[in-house]
């Protein structure tokens, strides 16, 4: 589709607010770009784990009479005027979100996870203190102790990891460096770990040397507000959830926490780490709250773990070892090993097929980050086409195939044929 097209109506505008006159007329370069980004989805296949389709009404919001409205502070406390209908938009989306996950307190306003995990220390935290949380190399986010992130520069980190026969957490390793380290903050979660954490045997843990146990779920939230995953919320102090993901709402983060810590979550939201909320954004957030608590949307969670199954025995079928023999989730975790080929050869041989994953570095991996021996694969966005476990069989297929080094020309034709036949399917 070109922008002309769209500005003319000679297609549908229905879900794509920016295929419209008043962009051509302002801006065609940029129109021409999102026209292209548009047509570079529906030829391709999504299984980057951290994507996923922005459903038609939460765009709408998105792009509603919120979007610049100035917003600064909390309901009630805003310090400027003409807030009431603002307040009301997020109340609505605060109330939505402690409903869905029976949390105590919520606050939406968090422009992005790793913001939100800000917030999350520096709710509990002072500079120096101590972290245990996943390792980077077994499958820990830039914000459990990185370098290059606030968090590794700020705080002291420990990291934990998982077992080496089986890939799973080693709780045992977990209380030992607990005990060793006494950190004043626990986090449980990860980016690439495809099973349900023990949330139990966390608390017990952070209970043991006082430490406070913080939930990192940006990858899960949709599942765990679906109830298709165990409730990190009755056991952390503080929940660090995403918006966008699986729970298709507006690229965001949300913070969940015990009544005793809600005072201490919302001032380091606002004032410290961020200035005036998004409102659109925190409305978008509102709408996808509602979806999410709807049977079709549980349908769609439970549908992502058993076509990241599917997807996950396909790719054993054809060579590849799922970490920890398969998934709970919508993430599946492959090694590459026994194909001989590395994660970022198959992700570029892949991409040329239109079958879009990522690199990830393995536990225990002999090769360097940059190349690493695996690949990351998630559900959601094919999920949320329509697809399920036939099609996850298929691709399972052609991702194998491709990385192993087979012939690119006939597996994009499949690719683009298969993708257009869901690619309206939203």
């Amino acid at each position: 589709m070109t922008v002309t097209e769209a500005a003319t109506g000679s297609t549908t505008t229905k879900g794509r607010p920016w295929a419209s006159e008043a962009l051509f007329r302002a801006d065609p370069q940029l129109a021409d770009l999102l026209a292209a980004e548009a047509e570079r989805r529906a030829e391709t296949i999504q299984l980057l784990a951290g994507e996923n389709l922005t459903t038609p009404a939460v765009l709408a919001a998105l792009t509603g009479p919120l979007i610049d409205k100035y917003a600064e502070g909390y309901p009630g406390r805003r310090h400027h005027t003409g807030c009431a209908l603002a307040d009301a938009a997020e109340l609505l989306a605060v109330d939505r979100a402690r409903g869905l996950f029976a949390a105590p307190h919520a606050n939406v306003q968090p422009r992005s996870v790793t913001s939100a995990m800000l917030a999350a220390y520096a709710a509990l935290l002072k500079p120096g203190d101590g972290v245990l949380a996943m390792s980077l190399e077994h499958g820990g986010h830039l914000s459990c102790g990185s370098r290059a992130n606030f968090s590794g520069r700020w705080f002291t980190f420990t990291g934990y990891g998982v077992r080496e026969g089986d890939g799973l957490i080693d709780l045992d390793q977990v209380r030992e460096l607990a005990r060793q380290h006494r950190p004043k903050a626990i986090v449980a979660g990860s980016i690439s770990y495809p099973r349900h954490p023990d949330w139990a045997a966390f608390r017990e843990i952070a209970d043991e040397v006082d430490a406070y146990l913080i939930a990192a779920v940006a990858q899960t939230t949709g599942l765990v507000a679906a109830g298709v995953a165990p409730s990190p919320v009755p056991y952390a102090d503080v929940t660090v959830a995403a918006t966008h993901k699986l729970l298709r709402g507006p690229r965001g983060g949300l913070l969940l926490c015990t009544a005793e810590l809600a005072e201490r979550i919302d001032r380091a939201v606002f004032p410290f780490t961020q200035g005036g909320a998004a409102m659109n954004e925190v409305a978008g957030k509102a709408v996808a709250l509602m979806e999410a608590s709807t049977p079709a949307y549980r349908a769609y969670a439970e549908q992502t773990v058993s076509g990241a199954r599917a997807l996950s025995e396909g790719l054993a079928e054809a060579g590849m070892r799922p970490l920890t023999g398969g998934t709970d989730t919508h993430l599946v975790t492959a090694d590459l090993s026994p194909l001989g080929v590395t994660g970022a050869e198959a992700e570029r041989r892949c991409a040329a097929a239109g079958l879009l994953l990522g690199k990830c570095a393995l536990p225990f991996d002999p090769a360097p980050p940059a190349e690493a021996s695996g690949i990351r694969l998630g559900t959601g966005t094919v999920t949320s086409q329509g697809m399920g476990g036939a099609e996850l069989s298929e691709i399972a297929g052609l991702v194998a195939r491709v990385a192993a080094g087979g012939a690119v020309a006939p597996a994009a034709a499949r690719v683009r044929e298969l993708a257009g036949a869901f690619a309206d399917r939203t």
